[in-house]
């Protein structure tokens, strides 16, 4: 069974989707991207994507992640890719609790050559990318200036 890392922010779940709709966000909370070259009008809509970059200068990969399911406020499912690794499909979930917002990502590769790796080493390997872009998400989403702050933190 996939299992997914699980966040608690202070703010609302509405605070947290207003984040991801702007596209224009994306690399200052998804890890490993680098920037946003253009998002396609009515982001984050089933079928728009983010066209961005992923890596270090020089050596950028330039894609896109495409959004292939959104329930405003409650889930966003994207099919991310990043040549000439692969695709994989990104789910969050965001759940009211607590007076807060409990946020659940779980990540998997849907293409070679990275959907070879088992069920099972695909999770280890993404939970501490995943883990720090919830805490990034988080922290944008409560507009957080003190270092000493942080968010509510992983569930």
């Amino acid at each position: 069974m996939r299992k997914a890392v699980v966040w608690k922010t202070r703010v609302s779940c509405d605070r947290v989707w207003e984040v991801l709709a702007d596209g224009w966000t994306f690399p200052a909370w998804v890890v490993g991207a680098a920037r946003v070259r253009a998002v396609d009008d009515g982001w984050p809509e089933v079928g728009t994507r983010i066209h961005h970059s992923v890596g270090l200068w020089p050596g950028l990969l330039h894609d896109s992640t495409e959004v292939v399911r959104a329930v405003p406020r409650s889930e966003l499912v994207l099919h991310a890719r990043a040549w000439p690794f692969g695709a994989a499909e990104i789910r969050i979930r965001f759940t009211e609790r607590d007076g807060g917002c409990e946020i659940e990502m779980l990540e998997h590769a849907v293409s070679r050559p990275a959907s070879w790796i088992p069920d099972i080493v695909q999770d280890w390997a993404v939970r501490p990318r995943n883990r720090e872009c919830l805490r990034r998400l988080s922290l944008i989403a409560e507009h957080a200036t003190d270092p000493t702050a942080g968010t509510a933190g992983e569930v």
